[in-house]
């Protein structure tokens, strides 16, 4: 009986502890996300209203990951824009991004655009880099319909659900509202 009960607490106190290991280990994880940048190609490029979701994809994207438990890294603006070549730069270059993100202290490097071809939709895209070696971990693209908030929004956290399946697989996603479509 002793040994049934020593045997229980030993499985007890081996499933707490790979818990918190766990835990740990993806609370570890650090991933820099750097401004989206817009490649809006419609007849009306550039409108205040897709340079404001533009902008507000970091921030969603960065709530996102923080509520699934990975840490966040800062990478200073104007480093970013020294390390840009241009237009598509970085997005085309994640070594670069990779170098200084992990300057910041960054295990991964997200560099994104906002992919829009039509008023009707747009893509969400990013590249998904190791800061260490400077090589693609992933690339991403989630359609969007319209511009919406709300579905931006589903749009970020079925991104975020694509990029944490590379990482540490600890996202969950909230469920889905009956109104929002993306795929």
């Amino acid at each position: 009986m002793n040994l049934r009960k020593n045997i229980g607490l030993r499985r007890k106190f081996g499933a707490i502890f790979l818990s918190l290991f766990s835990i740990a280990a993806c609370a570890e994880t650090s991933i820099a996300i750097l401004d989206f940048e817009l490649s809006d190609v419609t007849l009306a490029p550039g409108i205040p209203a897709e340079i404001a979701r533009t902008a507000s994809i970091k921030a969603m994207l960065e709530n996102e990951l923080k509520r699934a438990g990975y840490k966040i890294i800062s990478v200073d603006l104007d480093t970013q824009h020294e390390a840009n070549g241009g237009f598509g730069y970085l997005f085309d270059h994640g070594d670069i991004a990779a170098a200084f993100s992990k300057k910041a202290g960054a295990d991964y490097v997200l560099v994104g655009k906002l992919h829009k071809p039509s008023f009707l939709f747009a893509y969400l895209m990013g590249h998904l880099i190791n800061a260490n070696n400077g090589k693609m971990v992933g690339s991403y693209t989630v359609e969007t319909k319209g511009g919406d908030k709300k579905l931006t929004l589903k749009a970020v956290e079925t991104f975020a659900s694509k990029m944490d399946k590379d990482l540490d697989n600890i996202y969950t996603p909230p469920p889905p509202s009956k109104s929002v479509h993306t795929k």
